[in-house]
């Protein structure tokens, strides 16, 4: 199990290689029909652009995480946007979409076979409570890296499957402890807390970290619509 300060920048060319031994059921490439080891083995040792390049070696500032003995099991509270959806997850597709070269629908066999980061961090609630949580799944920059962005890309939307929506700066979804978490406290992220996929990043308030999240959309330039909160008189950058 990886942590933000073992996992290298670069995936390691061995996961991904076992990664390629799975079926085309497991991996959609929605453009090209690349196949798993063009798409990954290959393709992501080449520089994407020059500006994704400069971000993902460039050195991020990591926010100090707390021991496994420090996590509070019963302090994160279920806030719930309209409604708990019920998601099939053998069917549950994640699209990376929008401003990029090759856009992707993964399963979440896929996405679990990605190099795992696990942290422990303290969630922090707009609200005025907080709680450390375990969180455990795959660095959102691998994802991103994957689909490899187009060179004015500055913003990631995330659509949820209960109608929920965010975005981030590019560089805030690129730090090395923003991930796409299926754990939680070192067992399978439950439904009420966003299942199969959910953000998680010590950066960011919590209304800016969506649960059930179905879809990333990439673009260079933030619509209208920031996000439900946002657009409601929230801050939009929402650090901590």
């Amino acid at each position: 199990m990886h942590s933000p300060s073992d996992t290298p920048d670069s995936l390691p060319r061995r996961s991904f290689l076992r990664i390629a031994g799975l079926t085309g059921a497991g991996w959609i490439v929605t453009s090209a029909g690349l196949t798993l080891v063009e798409s990954v083995a290959g393709k992501l040792f080449m520089p994407v652009n020059d500006r994704l390049d400069a971000l993902l070696l460039k050195p991020q500032k990591l926010i100090p995480e707390f021991p496994v003995s420090a996590i509070e099991p019963d302090a994160l509270i279920e806030n719930t946007f309209r409604f708990i959806p019920r998601i099939d997850q053998t069917t549950f597709r994640l699209t990376v979409d929008g401003a990029v070269n090759k856009p992707l629908s993964l399963d979440l066999t896929t996405i679990q076979q990605m190099p795992l980061t696990s942290m422990v961090m303290r969630h922090v609630c707009v609200e005025g409570w907080a709680a450390i949580v375990q969180w455990g799944g795959v660095r959102l920059r691998d994802l991103i890296q994957l689909a490899q962005p187009k060179a004015d890309v500055r913003y990631v939307y995330f659509h949820s499957a209960d109608g929920y929506y965010e975005s981030w700066d590019l560089a805030s979804a690129l730090h090395p402890q923003t991930v796409l978490a299926y754990q939680m406290n070192r067992a399978p992220l439950p439904a009420k807390n966003g299942a199969p996929l959910r953000l998680a990043s010590p950066i960011k308030l919590g209304y800016k970290l969506s649960k059930w999240v179905t879809g990333m959309t990439l673009v260079s330039e933030l619509a209208q619509q920031k996000g439900y909160w946002e657009d409601l008189g929230y801050e939009w950058f929402a650090g901590l």
